[in-house]
Parts: structure tokens; C-alpha cells; sequence
């Protein structure tokens, strides 16, 4: 080891250790590179790399395939899904000449007085409240004006009270 590795393996370990603990850290080190060096490991036979790379070839293709096979399964799996939904999509569209039919839905308001101009006219119930919430209104208009019987805040607390039936009376039916 040259001493410019030296110094920073020494640097190293004394940010860890103290000062002695980091110098006979260097040192083991450097032994320990010097005993490697004059005793080298074997180099393995020729005969036993090519053993080996023999087998390594053999198992290669194997893996391949694997891994092909699992690409494959994948393909055939979306290709099922894009036909099955063109098969779903030529039979939806085969019965109105390429345009999809007309929308069924349900509704809960009839299609009498969803299309009508004047939905009250239509609904009697409807009606009914339109005419009692307007009354109501016109009443307590002629109290709120002073235009009452006397009992003035006894009758507009009446009136909104039927005010509020009615229009808990609609929204139940």
C-alpha cells in the first residue's frame, strides 16, 4: 500500500477510533495486504471454467423460454380482452346501422310533465300546493301590511306553521 492510501486509511479510522486505535487499524491492514501478496490464491484449472461455462450455456435457453412463455401468456390474454370487447362493441352498435340505440331510463317524474311547459298544470297535486303556498303567501303579505283581524302575530305564526306542513306535505309526495 502506498503511503498516500496509507494516510487516508489512517484518516478513516480515525474518525472512529483514537489516534493509537486508528494507527494499529492502518497497520493490521497493511499486513494483512502483505501477506496476501506473497501468498497468491490458485488459479483455477482451465478444465473446470470450461465445465463451468458449459453449464451456464445449458441453463441459459431454459431461462428463456421461461421468460418467453410468460410474454406469450400475457399477449394471448390481452388479445382475448380486445376481442371479446370488439365482439361487445359490434353487437351494440349492429342494431341501429353503427349508432347506438335510444337511451332507456327511469325516471320518477312521468314524461307527461317532464315535457310540459307548465309543470303545475300537469301535476294536480303540484297544483294544489302551487295554489295553497301562494294563498298563504298573500295572507301573510296583508298581515306583515297591517291588514289583519286583530290577532295579528297569533295568525302569521299560524300561517307559517301551515306554510311548513305544506311544503313538508310536497316534498313527501
Amino acid at each position: 500500500m502506498n503511503d498516500g492510501n496509507q494516510e487516508n486509511l489512517k484518516e478513516l479510522f480515525e474518525k472512529f477510533l483514537d489516534a493509537e486505535q486508528a494507527e494499529s487499524c492502518a497497520e493490521d491492514v497493511q499486513k494483512a495486504e502483505q501477506i496476501l501478496r506473497e501468498h497468491p490464491a490458485p488459479e483455477p484449472d482451465d478444465m473446470l471454467i470450461a465445465n463451468i461455462k458449459a453449464e451456464i450455456a445449458m441453463r441459459l435457453p431454459a431461462g428463456r423460454t421461461y421468460v418467453f412463455k410468460q410474454i406469450a401468456y400475457k399477449v394471448v390474454g390481452i388479445a382475448a380482452a380486445v376481442i371479446i370487447l370488439t365482439a361487445i362493441g359490434l353487437r351494440l352498435f349492429e342494431k341501429g346501422n353503427g349508432e347506438p340505440g335510444p337511451v332507456v331510463y327511469a325516471s320518477i317524474i312521468s314524461t307527461a310533465i317532464w315535457e310540459s311547459d307548465d309543470i303545475a298544470a300537469v301535476d294536480a297535486n303540484l297544483a294544489i300546493f302551487t295554489v295553497e303556498i301562494e294563498q298563504i303567501e298573500n295572507e301573510l303579505l296583508a298581515l306583515r301590511l297591517g291588514e289583519d283581524d286583530g290577532n295579528g302575530d297569533r295568525s302569521v305564526t299560524e300561517l307559517e306553521m301551515e306554510l311548513i306542513q305544506i311544503n313538508s306535505d310536497f316534498w313527501k309526495g
